[in-house]
């Protein structure tokens, strides 16, 4: 790779967006890089300019360029994307590409985002989209680390958006060499320890990540709110840790009553599978999330704590708590590395210092419910087949219980 020049990847369809994708262009190679220009059209179009273009983006996916023209807007949608990110990742691992750009509109949004999603994080991503500013966002962005750039209005050669994708060029330039200028070059490193937190969890969370760093790791916190969740199993699986200590393991509840921050079905699943040491903490699994106005109808008579004018917490109830520990133990039955199980029966989160409220906000009684955790940690003993765990009469906010849980992650990691 070149670090005076190194290559990004430009991503656009140029039968649409052709004088917007070569104006980018232009500014990057003022900037000092190469531009390199991928186009994602599905329609027949006799529009120069790209290095690879769309008859070529159609075949690596095993497709016609000729023919997407007779497919559905969707499904020609996904064979560009197929074929965008075979030939981005396969450029990347060839050690030719040093960042990407794109710029689009919704459906163009959904395919560059889609591709370079393909990337490995830390490799500079900018997406400039007219859609950048809105809730799909984090559809398009997912677990990966895409910088969105709002076009402020259509993707268009005018005053307004010219200085926008300038803007968004040159900071993918000189991330770009910046991230070029650092390959090859050997950097000691200290094992970097993942720690899943969320504000209910904090003091945990703190005194976790401060006795890490004493003892010489480097620490990275995820919030637990879906995205979180997602990028701590994608780093696990792509072998960028060292270990785990899932103190905030709240994605399963919301995964199992469909709230708002599931992290999907492959939550907690990541270090198992690649074999890394994790401890693992039910914290704050005794409630899941929803946005206030917008409780599905089953859940409307249920226990709730108001969070923000955003979001609304659901308590976990009984029956909630014996799936959850069936989910736990499934997971951590499968698990190929090191693990320990830490419960702390005297409360999951610092909502148990709360007192809970129905819909119309009239007091239903202390959060606290300590049968419930038992309950929980009947049904994970019940299924889990041979990992050890232990239970504590601690919170789960308790310095005894962090310090449980460090001394526990140092023990199996040795192994």
């Amino acid at each position: 790779m070149s670090v005076s020049r190194p290559i990004v990847a430009v991503l656009a369809t140029m039968n649409t967006k052709g004088k917007e994708t070569r104006f980018v262009a232009a500014v990057l190679a003022r900037a000092g890089t190469t531009p390199w220009i991928v186009d994602l059209s599905s329609k027949l179009h006799d529009i120069d300019g790209a290095d690879v273009t769309g008859a070529s983006v159609a075949a690596a996916a095993g497709a016609s360029w000729q023919t997407l023209s007779e497919r559905s807007r969707q499904d020609a949608a996904a064979v560009m994307a197929e074929g965008g990110a075979k030939i981005l990742l396969e450029k990347f691992i060839n050690g030719q590409i040093a960042g990407a750009i794109g710029i689009g509109g919704a459906n163009g949004t959904n395919v560059v985002c889609s591709i370079m999603r393909a990337l490995p994080y830390l490799v500079p991503k900018i997406m400039v989209s007219t859609v950048a500013a809105t809730a799909a966002v984090q559809w398009y962005v997912a677990e990966s680390d895409i910088a969105m750039y709002p076009s402020i209005g259509d993707v268009a050669l005018n005053r307004i958006t010219k200085s926008v994708m300038e803007n968004a060029a040159l900071a993918v330039a000189a991330a770009a060499k910046n991230w070029a200028a650092k390959q090859g070059t050997r950097i000691e490193k200290a094992p970097l320890v993942a720690v899943s937190s969320f504000g209910d969890t904090a003091a945990c969370v703190d005194r976790v990540s401060e006795r890490l760093k004493s003892l010489g790791y480097e620490v990275i916190l995820f919030h637990a709110s879906g995205v979180g969740g997602k990028s701590l199993e994608r780093l696990a699986a792509a072998g960028e840790l060292e270990g785990v200590i899932d103190v905030t393991t709240h994605e399963l509840t919301d995964l199992i009553v469909d709230g708002v921050y599931s992290a999907g079905h492959g939550r907690l699943t990541g270090a198992g599978t690649a074999g890394l040491p994790q401890v693992i903490v039910p914290g704050a699994i005794d409630h899941a999330n929803f946005w206030v106005g917008q409780v599905p109808e089953r859940y409307r008579a249920r226990d709730f704590f108001q969070y923000n004018a955003q979001n609304l917490l659901m308590r976990t109830s009984a029956e909630e708590f014996v799936a959850l520990g069936c989910e736990f133990a499934r997971r951590i039955n499968a698990a190929k590395g090191p693990l320990r199980v830490l419960v702390p029966l005297e409360g999951f989160s610092e909502h148990t210092k709360r007192r809970a409220h129905d819909l119309e906000g009239n007091d239903r009684g202390p959060w606290k419910r300590p049968e419930d955790y038992r309950i929980f940690a009947d049904s994970l003993k019940k299924h889990v087949k041979a990992a050890r765990i232990d239970e504590l009469m601690l919170h789960v906010n308790d310095i005894p219980f962090a310090d449980a849980c460090v001394d526990a992650f140092v023990e199996i990691a040795k192994r």
